[in-house]
């Protein structure tokens, strides 16, 4: 089984999401990431759909996701050609001796802190591809992660020439 991100233009309408969802978990597909969002246009959103399949399978999904009366464009975003991204929220443990180290271990790594509490942690944010949140949560394993959140992926295909 691969993984396979697909790209879903819908209609900005209530209960897409919901329908969506069931589709596809009522074919016994697991969803390994999802994310909505609204487009430049208010009248659309952007679904981004993790999936492991064979390809058999997933032309069936998009076969069954095209029938879905407020999908508008469905495409599925190769690695080389498109930009996968994620967020990640993490409350990080800072002991008072390795504070400074790990202010800048975090800029080294391109992250930033969005607070610094009286009662010892950083709450770091942190957006990269899926391999560079993995590496940037096993530098912070060590420190102590008491609180974590990830966005899923977000993907948007590359102009091509």
């Amino acid at each position: 089984m691969e993984k396979h991100v697909l790209s879903v233009l819908v209609e900005n309408q209530s209960g897409v999401l919901s329908r969506m969802a069931g589709l596809i978990s009522r074919r016994g597909y697991n969803i390994d990431s999802l994310s909505v969002g609204e487009t430049e246009d208010a009248a659309f959103s952007r679904m981004t759909i993790v999936v492991r399949s064979d390809q058999q399978m997933l032309e069936q999904m998009k076969k069954q996701i095209r029938k879905l009366v407020d999908v508008v464009k469905i495409t599925e975003l190769k690695s080389t050609h498109s930009i996968y991204r994620e967020l990640v929220l993490a409350k990080v443990r800072v002991p008072e001796d390795k504070r400074v180290v790990l202010e800048n271990l975090i800029m080294s790594m391109k992250g930033r802190i969005v607070d610094m509490s009286n009662q010892g942690y950083f709450t770091v944010e942190f957006t990269g591809d899926q391999d560079q949140i993995e590496s940037f949560i096993d530098l912070m394993h060590p420190y102590g992660i008491l609180e974590m959140v990830r966005t899923g992926m977000t993907a948007l295909g590359k102009f091509s020439a």
